[in-house]
């Protein structure tokens, strides 16, 4: 029987909400950005914050509050656990970015957690945990940011199973942050209203020909599905200079482009990583044409997923 673990320290990714065609039930993580949690096993019976750094500071430090604190509330009580946590964040991700900083925060904090327990538990059976610290963020349990961070690359994260989806390993996607904050709770609101029967044909029809193309590695599947008639067109307005990042985006080939979560920022599936360097480009010379400072995050689109660091 190996020793118990007292502390661990974990990394999480930022990832791409919806991609365009999934609300809230498709996305994919992004190399090279994310959250560090470090988790240590504390005698007292409860989850507690010590502290937040980095990028976002001021967010709560009561745990039932906070993403983090409320995804490991969660894996003690359903595993009636004797012990509690202490929780350290070390936020990379600025929160309102559509790159899913509140959930980055509270996958780090269950892989660093679930490291801490005598018989870790699959990232599968992780997921239910997550879903409850990320509702504290969104207001809602969806899996789009937290299914991919756990599992790592494109995933189809449903009320209670996530299923991962292959994608060739040369396309990339070029994400492309705009220094303004959109938080997502008014992103929500600009949904509301109704939907046209049609609207939703055309939808289910585009997730499908998008996860089609990605098993088969076809790109003109995902070309001819990657456009999201439900979401796109409400969100688009709260985001200054989108529609001409867009064409900048498809004028460089890429495969299809549109809102990374709840925005701002914007992503382009490319075929290959040298298109999405070029597309990023173009996307980043489209939001300083509007006056906007941004970004650029390249990442293959079966991006990595949260883990243990050393």
């Amino acid at each position: 029987m190996s020793a118990v673990r007292y502390e661990a320290r974990a990394f999480a990714p930022g990832s791409v909400g919806n991609v365009g065609v999934g609300f809230d039930v498709l996305g994919h993580s992004i190399a090279g950005i994310g959250d560090v949690a470090i988790v240590r096993r504390i005698e007292a019976p409860t989850v507690r914050i010590s502290a937040i750094r980095g990028a976002v500071t001021d967010l709560p430090l009561e745990a039932a509050r906070n993403t983090a604190g409320m995804a490991l509330i969660a894996l003690r009580e359903a595993l009636a656990l004797p012990f509690g946590f202490e929780i350290e964040i070390d936020k990379g991700i600025p929160l309102g970015s559509g790159l899913g900083g509140s959930a980055a925060s509270c996958v780090a904090a269950l892989v660093a957690a679930n490291a801490l327990l005598e018989v870790p538990l699959s990232p599968h059976a992780l997921y239910p945990h997550a879903l409850a610290g990320e509702a504290v963020a969104s207001g809602g349990r969806h899996g789009d940011n937290v299914g991919p961070m756990l599992l790592g690359g494109l995933v189809l994260a449903t009320a209670d199973r996530l299923t991962k989806i292959e994608v060739p390993a040369a396309w990339h996607a070029a994400v492309v942050h705009p220094h303004a904050v959109l938080e997502t709770r008014r992103a929500r609101e600009a949904l509301a209203g109704a939907y046209a029967l049609k609207e939703f044909v055309a939808q289910s029809a585009n997730l499908a020909q998008v996860l089609l193309g990605c098993e088969r590695g076809d790109a003109s599947l995902v070309r001819a599905g990657l456009a999201d008639v439900l979401v796109e067109p409400r969100r688009a307005p709260l985001i200054a200079g989108f529609a001409a990042v867009k064409q900048a985006a498809l004028e460089a080939d890429a495969m299809g482009a549109s809102i990374s979560g709840a925005g701002p920022s914007v992503f382009a599936w490319c075929e290959d990583e040298a298109t999405a360097r070029r597309a990023g480009g173009a996307m980043t010379a489209a939001f300083a044409a509007a006056g906007i400072d941004s970004d650029l995050h390249l990442t293959a689109i079966a991006g990595p997923a949260a883990r243990v660091l050393a």
